[in-house]
């Protein structure tokens, strides 16, 4: 493993563990690597009013656009599960606006570690994005 890569996933872990997450108790935390190769994190942070909280991925991604990141080079995905923590639907389109043909999304497991890459294909087949406007 790279040490850009444990770099993310030490950043990721540590965006897990401040996830707020009282009602699934299920944390996620995410680390992106952008063109710039700074680090930006999110984690999911859940509302009482279901649908209104975000993803770990969603926030890492807005935090990449407030300062300055336009393209997700790497995004590290953590949890805690018996099955790969994958980013959902919805994180897969919004990881795909900001994405090139090299981006690799790193699946791992806070107990476990390192787990899995993917590329977008793989995750998000034929997609839609800004080059299909």
């Amino acid at each position: 493993m790279t040490k850009k890569l444990n770099k993310l996933i030490e950043k990721a872990t540590k965006a897990y563990k401040n996830a707020y997450a009282p009602y699934s108790k299920f944390n996620v935390g995410a680390a992106i690597l952008d063109e710039h190769d700074s680090i930006h994190v999110g984690c999911n942070v859940e509302n009482a009013a279901y649908p209104s909280g975000s993803c770990a991925e969603e926030q890492a991604i807005g935090n990449m656009i407030v300062n300055g990141g336009k393209i997700i080079k790497d995004i590290v995905v953590i949890g805690k599960s018996d099955m790969l923590i994958t980013p959902c639907g919805a994180c897969r389109q919004r990881i795909r606006e900001f994405c090139d043909k090299d981006t690799l999304i790193h699946i791992c497991d806070v107990d476990k570690g390192y787990l899995k890459s993917f590329n977008l294909k793989e995750l998000l087949a034929y997609s839609f994005g800004p080059d299909n406007l």
